[in-house]
Order: C-alpha cells, then structure tokens, then sequence
C-alpha cells in the first residue's frame, strides 16, 4: 500500500495519536505522518474539517481521504481492514476483555498523569518565558 493512501494526522507527544501509529506499524502498513502544530492555539484547517465534532486528533485518512476520528476507532478500523496481517487484539474473547481493560486502566490512569505533566511543563514553560 503507498504512503499516499494511509496518512495519520496528529502531534508526536500525544498518546491517543500513537495509538494508531503503533497499530499500522504491527500490521507493517507504510503511512504518512501529518504533524498538528500548535494544537493549543490554532487547530489547522484540515482538522477541523476532518474533525468538526471534537476538532481532536488524531485522524486517520485512508485511499479516498475520508477521515476516521477517535484513536481506539480508528485502531479497530486498522485491525479490520488489514485483517491478513497479525491481529492487534487476542483471538479469544476472555484475553480481549483484559487487553481492553488495560487499555482503559491506561487511559484513565496512565495517560491522565501524562496530559497533566505536559500540560504543567507547558504552563511553566509559559510563565518564565514571559
């Protein structure tokens, strides 16, 4: 599949846009990374139309451009369409359950204690700036 037809876009810190970066890496799918700049201040114009509900990121383009938003529907997306290549979840309905379960205890737990640190740099950073 050409890098042209799969484009991620996202910032590189963000958790939530890793997620379906590390899901096209396990099912070996070259993509094209779309850097969002200044998230905080000016969303571009390409998120915002691709997202006009959450105008978040990240956003997956695939073959005709349509946009697929929100990370763990966009990795489903991938699981299903590049069904040849190793599933990203387990096989057995048990084993998904506490793959989801991690997933979420890392988002509610994990990731939170990440946006905070990054949120927290960033308001220090600002404050001996100016």
């Amino acid at each position: 599949m050409a890098t042209s037809e799969v484009k991620v876009l996202g910032s590189w810190p963000s958790q939530f846009a890793m997620r379906p970066r590390i899901a096209l890496n396990i099912k070996s799918v070259h993509y094209e990374f779309i850097e969002e700049k200044n998230m905080l201040e000016n969303k571009s114009q390409l998120l915002l139309q691709s997202n006009p509900v959450y105008k978040k990121i990240p956003v997956l383009f695939h073959g005709d451009n349509k946009p697929i938003c929100e990370s763990l529907i966009i990795v489903q997306y991938i699981d299903e369409t590049w069904s040849s290549a190793p599933s990203i979840l387990p096989s057995d309905p048990y084993e998904r359950a506490v793959a989801r379960f991690w997933a979420a205890y890392l988002d509610d737990k994990v990731f939170i204690l990440h946006t905070l640190f990054l949120q927290t740099s960033l308001l220090v950073s600002c404050f001996f700036v100016a």
